[in-house]
């Protein structure tokens, strides 16, 4: 069999052994960190091109694994925005350089038009960036629209459309004022896109080209308020909340194949039973937990087998959003609606450790939608109406609350020693972490906007609801 020759068009040749092919293929990617796979490293446009008449079905399938490894080596680095909130799923960013000031006309890269209706966040592999969004089949704005529900992969380099595939159809779906059908933000790992719009439709996609690998609507149930909780990946496994208004569980999918694997029901005396919040991977002493809030209690799950490990109740809190953050040995989470409760619960249980393993607890200023971040030895949330708070994470003792934003549902980012805020009318607020509260920077957009910020290089992504924005220093 021919090794593949990767010829840089400008610059000198290179050859990489790859695993197998058997296809005749002609491939141009754009390459930013290739030499993890035995090439330059330079942003050239480079092509590989195999001649050979016929390929078996046991070549494609190889072809395909050699395509997954490649897209895998050459587009993903270390600082890729792969799922929601980030590289370890807490708006945690080791990005530097990041912008301070920006407006509609200022330190703007790019600002790309992003049809339909959609408040999930942007996904960011190397030089491309995934979304999800709900358009109007009738090309009409209406809460009662016929919806496709689609993926876009934009170019990072000036914001233009790669490809735009629909997935699904919906008719006539309904979803709360700010909801939107396409709010899970979705999962990218090892060339593959992995997209979730809640009870309409789960999907595998190939990142580099969109085709779908597999697709299901089987997990449909009985929603309130449309969907919400983006997917996590956990090795041959996809999981998502499913807390339906009846029956809530969480399910989990073979990541290859889309079928179902395990199915935990969520149990609480909770009267109101649909939540909206995305699960969080944590290592407790080398052993993986999946942290999954929902109505009335948080259930500790081995990711594995869907056993339960620990549940903690918070009596009738419901439509649960705020993905939880994990720092010190706690788990930090909030009972969202009508009353919001954050509790500090400690990792190590076993069953119901309701009362023994709740290390504080505040009511005042907690979220009902946004999620939290920890830096150092403080906790920050920001409650609905813009009140931001400072609380030490060991103790639950508060340092500040003060008015930060206006109405705010897009979850905190932590980066390059910032706090960066963006609430619902387009105004992005920059704060010095510390124990005292102060402004480094207010930004108004102009925009509605609900989704979380991304990080791109030493850029943010800025996703409104008609845009999305790359914002440079």
């Amino acid at each position: 069999m021919r090794k593949p020759t990767w010829r840089c068009r400008k610059e000198r040749e290179c050859r990489v052994s790859v695993l197998e092919c058997s296809s005749p293929l002609e491939l141009s990617v754009n390459l930013e960190t290739f030499e993890s796979a035995g090439g330059p490293a330079h942003s050239k446009t480079l092509t590989r091109s195999l001649q050979t008449p016929r390929f078996s079905p046991r070549s494609l399938r190889a072809m395909r694994t050699t395509l997954a490894l490649l897209l895998s080596t050459s587009l993903l680095s270390a600082a890729d925005w792969t799922e929601f909130r980030g590289p370890g799923a807490q708006g945690h960013s080791d990005a530097t350089n990041l912008p301070l000031t920006w407006s509609p006309t200022s330190n703007i890269v790019w600002k790309t038009p992003v049809a339909g209706v959609g408040w999930s966040s942007p996904v960011v592999v190397g030089t491309r960036i995934f979304l999800t969004s709900a358009v109007s089949l009738s090309g009409k704005e209406e809460a009662t629209a016929d919806r496709s529900l689609r993926v876009i992969s934009l170019d990072a380099t000036n914001g233009k459309s790669l490809w735009d595939v629909e997935l699904f159809q919906a008719k006539s779906p309904r979803a709360h004022r700010k909801n939107s059908h396409a709010s899970p933000t979705a999962v990218f790992e090892d060339g593959l896109l992995y997209v979730h719009f809640g009870h309409l439709g789960t999907a595998c996609l190939d990142a580099a080209t969109g085709e779908t690998m597999w697709a299901t609507q089987e997990f449909a149930y009985s929603p309130v308020h449309g969907n919400g909780s983006s997917p996590v990946l956990c090795e041959d496994l996809l999981i998502f909340s499913a807390d339906a208004e009846k029956e809530p569980k969480v399910i989990a999918l073979d990541k290859k194949t889309g079928k179902q694997r395990w199915a935990f029901a969520r149990q609480s005396d909770a009267k109101k039973k649909f939540s909206f919040c995305t699960p969080l991977l944590i290592d407790v002493n080398g052993q993986k937990q999946l942290i999954t809030p929902g109505s009335g209690v948080v259930n500790s799950l081995n990711p594995k087998t869907g056993e339960e490990i620990w549940r903690c109740y918070y009596g009738e809190g419901y439509s649960v959003v705020p993905r939880p953050v994990y720092a010190h040995g706690m788990v930090f989470v909030s009972s969202s609606y009508d009353k919001p409760v954050l509790k500090a619960i400690k990792v190590d249980g076993k069953g119901d450790v309701t009362e023994t393993h709740v290390a504080w607890t505040i009511d005042k200023a907690v979220p009902h939608n946004p999620s939290m971040a920890v830096i150092g030895d403080e906790l920050y949330f920001v409650a609905d109406n813009g009140i931001l708070t400072c609380a030490d994470a060991k103790t639950g003792a508060i340092h500040y609350s003060e008015r930060c934003t206006g109405p705010i549902s897009a979850s905190l980012l932590a980066a390059d020693g910032k706090l960066y805020l963006q609430d619902e009318k387009g105004l992005g607020v920059v704060v010095k972490p510390g124990k005292t509260f102060q402004i480094l920077a207010q930004n108004d957009l102009g925009e509605r906007s609900l989704a979380s910020y991304a990080v791109i290089d030493s850029d943010l992504l800025i996703r409104t609801e008609g845009n999305l924005y790359r914002i440079k220093k």
